[in-house]
């Protein structure tokens, strides 16, 4: 799965997979629950991301846990 944002709309995540092809959520925690298919997306807006922005998202393959450093 990749992840995106949208400068346009800093505070939703967007997602894109074969299995669930372009989706949409709330970059909060849980926000993965409330996703909803993206229409009409403009790739000029969008970017790849980093999986670790999805923390706590509840994305698949996303970080759930702190690590602590030492």
């Amino acid at each position: 799965m990749k992840l995106y944002r949208n400068n346009n709309y800093p505070n939703r995540l967007y997602a894109y997979s074969t299995e669930t092809g372009w989706v949409m959520f709330p970059a909060v925690v849980g926000g993965w629950a409330e996703r909803e298919p993206a229409r009409g997306l403009d790739p000029i807006h969008l970017r790849e991301v980093p999986g670790r922005l999805a923390f706590y998202s509840g994305i698949p393959g996303a970080p759930c846990e702190l690590k602590e450093t030492a």
